[in-house]
């Protein structure tokens, strides 16, 4: 083995907290049943969704949490609000996944890099503040900035920012873990998955590390996000299974989610000295961002300009590519974006190379949905075939695909490129070999 195939980056565990399941086994069960994650919502008297219908997580909560999930970190869990107890348990999961028990790595080799949503409180948390703010003005009660420092604060719970910082999933993982290696939080929406990878990477080849977590987090099912979300993108209504409808000339818009997923990295080296299952090889990263002096993103631009560098960076074209593992979400417009910047990048192979959309299985989860969509591509493989895009049947004139669709598709070659793209123009794209 040489010294540059020695840093070569593998991955060996998953944890995934996903709509169709927790845990590589039940996500793969799903993924291979075709299931759709949408329903009822359980865990939020409301959301702004239609028919409060959305990608939740249903089996992960404060039980399962305290006594499964996170049951050596109950005395953290006060200061952790869902997003960051699904990260944290991604990882734990991912752990257990790839062998790798903590303390077993040298604490200065293990390191993390996660990515994150801005969190958001709910507003039940800054009530009591905000009601004691209140002043009474022309006959009405209104809300005053000038107490708010004084006397509303105080009325937050003590802990109450720790509980909503996109950099806590990575500070809770490194002291769970026992890593003090390299750790950064990334909070790029869901672009975030591809760069947390690269930085991870990075890492690795550089040798500062032998073992890192690259994790994302992410929830859209929230009051106040969900709000937020149904302002900015069309949402889909119709029957919760036929909802989501990527890429597909019909489809309607996009479904609120909430996703969590860890991967453990490791040097090629590390991995097969301790004899690990390899589950796939990270070739290369690539990143961009483009938006006009306007301010208007070019998403189009970006995803090409993403995957243009992945491709350059691993050595490989267009046309090795056995599959492209897509953002789409259902979005009218966004959906075209990105198709147009993968005919652009595709070239010659664009009306060949095989193309799903795994957020028809899981939703929009912001941050959350990149390495769960790239996960479904490492378990698919595995067994010799692409999942298809669920509910999809007609092509875009504008910009078509070759979508997989209808059934599995056998896979011809274990090479594959994940891009993740967001509203603002910034885009990751990821090569890896199965």
């Amino acid at each position: 083995m040489t010294a540059e195939t020695a840093r070569e980056v593998v991955i060996t565990g998953i944890g995934v907290f996903s709509p169709i399941g927790i845990g590589r086994s039940a996500f793969w069960a799903g993924l291979s049943e075709g299931r759709c994650g949408l329903k009822r919502i359980q865990h939020a008297s409301w959301v702004a969704a239609p028919g409060c219908i959305g990608g939740e997580v249903s089996d992960f909560n404060d039980e399962t949490a305290k006594k499964e999930h996170l049951k050596t970190l109950r005395k953290s869990l006060k200061v952790m609000c869902r997003e960051i107890q699904m990260g944290v348990a991604s990882a734990l999961q991912a752990m257990d996944d790839a062998g790798l028990a903590v303390g077993s790595v040298p604490a200065n080799r293990i390191g993390c890099d996660f990515g994150a949503n801005l969190m958001s409180s709910p507003p039940e948390v800054i009530l009591e503040g905000a009601l004691r703010s209140r002043t009474q003005r022309t006959g009405n009660l209104a809300f005053d900035y000038d107490q708010w420092g004084e006397i509303g604060m105080p009325g937050l719970e003590p802990l109450w920012l720790l509980k909503y910082l996109p950099n806590m999933p990575g500070c809770h993982i490194g002291i769970a873990l026992e890593a003090h290696g390299p750790n950064n939080s990334i909070t790029h929406d869901e672009a975030s998955g591809g760069l947390v990878l690269g930085e991870a990477c990075n890492a690795i080849r550089r040798n500062r590390a032998d073992v890192m977590v690259a994790g994302v987090t992410g929830t859209r099912l929230h009051t106040v996000k969900a709000c937020q979300s149904a302002r900015l993108d069309p949402l889909a209504d119709g029957p919760a299974e036929q909802r989501l409808r990527p890429f597909d000339r019909e489809r309607r818009g996009e479904a609120l989610a909430e996703a969590a997923c860890s991967l453990i990295l490791e040097s090629r080296a590390h991995a097969e000295a301790r004899g690990a299952q390899i589950l796939g090889t990270v070739l290369s990263c690539g990143a961009s961002s483009v938006a006009g002096r306007d301010g208007v993103a070019d998403e189009a631009e970006a995803v090409y300009l993403a995957g243009r560098a992945a491709l350059d960076r691993a050595g490989v074209s267009a046309a090795d590519l056995g599959h492209v593992n897509a953002c789409a979400a259902g979005n009218p417009q966004r959906d075209r974006y990105e198709a147009l910047g993968l005919r652009k990048l595709l070239g010659a192979a664009a009306d060949s190379v095989p193309v799903t959309a795994v957020k028809s299985y899981i939703g929009s989860s912001g941050s959350g949905a990149s390495l769960v969509e790239l996960a479904a591509s490492l378990l698919s493989l595995r067994e010799g075939y692409i999942v298809p895009t669920l509910n999809y049947s007609l092509a875009d004139e504008a910009a078509p695909l070759n979508v997989v669709h209808g059934a599995a598709a056998k896979a011809s070659s274990g090479l594959f490129l994940k891009t993740s793209v967001t509203r603002m123009g910034q885009a990751s794209a990821v090569v890896v070999r199965v």
